[in-house]
C-alpha cells in the first residue's frame, strides 16, 4: 500500500503552483504549518527531497519535478473518478449503445457525438454502423439503447429525425451515361447494380435491388461508393454520403425517367423512452439537433 496520501501530493502541488506555503495555506484554506508538515512527511516516506529553499521561496528539485507530474496525473485521475461516481450516483448511465443505419449523415453523426461528449466525457459510447434491419433487431433483442432507422419497428414509436435522399448515381465514363437518353428499368437490368447487404443476421432483407443481371453486394456504404469512382457499377446513394463527389463530378445522377430521387424518412427509436438515463436522453438530443442542422444546411437540389 502506498505510504503517501492523494491529499499529500495535492498540498505539495499547491505549494508549487502558488510559489509558497503562505500563498498555498490561503488558496487551500490551511495553515503554513500543516502544509510544511505534509510536504515534509511526505520528504520523509519517500526518502527524497522535493522542495529546496530559494531565498524566502521555495522550488521543485529535481526529483521533485518528476515526482509532482507523475502525481498530478493520479491527482486529475481521482478528480475524474469522483466525477464519474458523482455521475452514476445521479443516475447517468456508464455507457450508450448507439444503432445507427449507415444512411444517417456522417456529419451530423460526428458533431452529435462530439457534443455529447463535451458534455459527458466519461460516458462510454457503443456505435454499431446498421444497414436496414440491423438496427431494428438491436432493439428488439435489447442490444441498443438508441437507433437510428429508415424502417419501423413494431411495438416502438419512432420519432422522425431527418429526411435522406437516395439519388441514383454512376461513374461520369458508365455506359448508362453514354446512351445520352431518358434511362428506364429495361436499362438498368442490363448492367451492375452496387447493393449494401443487410446487417441484420435473422431479419435480413434486400431493399432497392432491381434485379439487375449483375450484382454486387457489400457491407459498408463506403466500399459502394468507392466502387461507383471506379466505375465498377450504379447504385442508388444518400446525397450526404456523395455530395463532393457530385460536385467534383467523379459520380453523376443518372437521367432516370421516373425514380432518380429517392426520399426516405429518418426516424430515432429508444429500447425504452421511460426507463432511458439522462446520458441517453442527452444522445438523443445531441442527434436530433445536428439532423436538424444538417437538413438545414446541406439541400439536395432536384436533378432536371
Amino acid at each position: 500500500m502506498s505510504r503517501v496520501t492523494l491529499a499529500q501530493w495535492q498540498m505539495l502541488a499547491a505549494v508549487v503552483d502558488h510559489g509558497g506555503f503562505a500563498r498555498a495555506a490561503q488558496a487551500v484554506h490551511k495553515s503554513p504549518s500543516t502544509l510544511n508538515h505534509a510536504v515534509h512527511k511526505l520528504e520523509e516516506q519517500l526518502g527524497v527531497n522535493v522542495l529546496e529553499p530559494v531565498g524566502r521561496q521555495v522550488r521543485l528539485t529535481e526529483a521533485g519535478a518528476m515526482l509532482l507530474r507523475r502525481a498530478r496525473q493520479l491527482l486529475e485521475g481521482a478528480e475524474a473518478l469522483e466525477d464519474v461516481a458523482g455521475r452514476l450516483a445521479e443516475g447517468l448511465e456508464a455507457e450508450v449503445v448507439l444503432g445507427v443505419d449507415q444512411v444517417f449523415p456522417p456529419d451530423a453523426l460526428a458533431r452529435a457525438l462530439e457534443a455529447f461528449s463535451a458534455a459527458h466525457p466519461h460516458v462510454r459510447v457503443q456505435l454499431h454502423e446498421t444497414v436496414l434491419n440491423g438496427g431494428i433487431e438491436m432493439l428488439y433483442e435489447g442490444r441498443a439503447d438508441l437507433v437510428i432507422s429508415g424502417l419501423s419497428a413494431q411495438g416502438f414509436l419512432g420519432e422522425p429525425l431527418t429526411t435522406v435522399c437516395f439519388v441514383a448515381v454512376a461513374h461520369p465514363e458508365h455506359p448508362l451515361h453514354r446512351l445520352a437518353r431518358p434511362l428506364d428499368l429495361r436499362d438498368l437490368e442490363q448492367y451492375r447494380q452496387l447493393v449494401v447487404r443487410d446487417s441484420a443476421l435473422r431479419q435480413s432483407m434486400d431493399s432497392g435491388w432491381l434485379k439487375a443481371e449483375q450484382r454486387w453486394t457489400l457491407s459498408h456504404l463506403g466500399t459502394s461508393i468507392d466502387m461507383l469512382e471506379r466505375g465498377l457499377g450504379f447504385a442508388w446513394v444518400p446525397e450526404t454520403r456523395i455530395h463532393d463527389a457530385l460536385e467534383a463530378g467523379r459520380l453523376v445522377p443518372l437521367a432516370l425517367s421516373a425514380g432518380g430521387i429517392r426520399q426516405i424518412p429518418v426516424q430515432l427509436i429508444y429500447r425504452d423512452r421511460d426507463r432511458a438515463g439522462p446520458a441517453t436522453h442527452a444522445m438523443a438530443g445531441a442527434l436530433q439537433r445536428e439532423a436538424s442542422r444538417c437538413q438545414e444546411v446541406r439541400q439536395f437540389d432536384p436533378i432536371e
